[in-house]
């Protein structure tokens, strides 16, 4: 088996059956598998996959685990010599799949890869590559100076090393996993993929962007106007800052934890506001 798909879904069932039939083109010429995680929906989901898409193989779970514990049980059921991690708010290209897994054969040191993602505009967008949040480069992007963190320096149009691949379309070696380990669980949704990335460059592997596209509806997989997303987005920020640098100096994890405070606390600000502008 080639490659593995798992897409974990959630209340977002016409986005989700746009991107199976995205998926089922890209993987013409592919020896593959797909698998659905579905995380407790209440909409029509499980019944419309299970009726419409016998190929794919559908996990059902009883409540929402969120987005690692997700993936990860299809992973854990996966054969493929690749996984991609694969957001069901996204359509994908049909050369994009033949082309990352074309990349990853001739360079058998990548561990991972992402791809040229569009906004629902046409607009690419920047997050298709990222470096690592350290102290550093976090305060900066606090502060609006982004383009160390989004790694806008590099090209557009060629294969390059980056640091984070982004989880929206994440593309991982079956040796690479089973040397780093799966998703951390801790995760509930964000961040997961920052630290994957990391422990994947740890590792001694390399994570690749590569010049293939997608179109990613940000968002739709998650609603970001209530306060539980504030939570766990910024949690997400903590958590991986108190794995990977609480070994640092109090001068340094203090204000970066103050400015993750601070924006959450501005998030919270804003939704209260549009709410009541209601």
């Amino acid at each position: 088996m080639k490659l593995s798909v798992v897409i974990v879904s959630y209340n977002v069932r016409p986005f989700l059956t746009a991107c199976l039939d995205s998926v089922q083109r890209a993987l013409e010429g592919i020896e593959s598998e797909v698998f659905v995680v579905d995380n407790c929906s209440t909409d029509d989901t499980v019944e419309v996959i299970a009726r419409e898409y016998a190929w794919v193989h559908l996990i059902i779970n009883k409540e929402n685990l969120g987005f690692s514990k997700g993936n990860n049980l299809a992973i854990r059921q996966s054969k493929g010599e690749y996984v991609l991690l694969l957001n069901p708010d996204t359509v994908v290209a049909e050369e994009t799949l033949r082309g990352v897994v074309a990349f990853m054969d001739e360079h058998p040191v990548a561990g991972a890869a992402g791809v040229r993602m569009h906004n629902e505009d046409g607009s690419v967008a920047p997050e298709s590559r990222r470096a690592i949040p350290s102290p550093f480069v976090a305060a900066r992007k606090m502060l609006g100076l982004t383009k160390t963190y989004y790694m806008s320096y590099l090209p557009w149009d060629r294969p390059t090393q980056i640091e984070v691949v982004s989880g929206a379309f994440f593309l991982l070696r079956r040796k690479a996993i089973d040397q780093v380990g799966l998703l951390d669980e801790d995760f509930f949704m964000y961040g997961e993929d920052i630290d994957l990335s990391y422990r994947l460059l740890k590792g001694g592997w390399q994570n690749w962007y590569l010049p293939f596209d997608i179109v990613h509806y940000k968002g739709q997989s998650t609603v970001k106007s209530d306060f539980r997303y504030v939570h766990v987005f910024y949690q997400a920020m903590l958590i991986f800052f108190r794995k990977h640098y609480s070994h640092l100096s109090f001068f340094f994890t203090v204000p970066v934890k103050m400015a993750i405070y601070f924006r959450a606390s501005l998030a919270l600000i804003d939704i209260i506001r549009k709410k009541l502008q209601l």
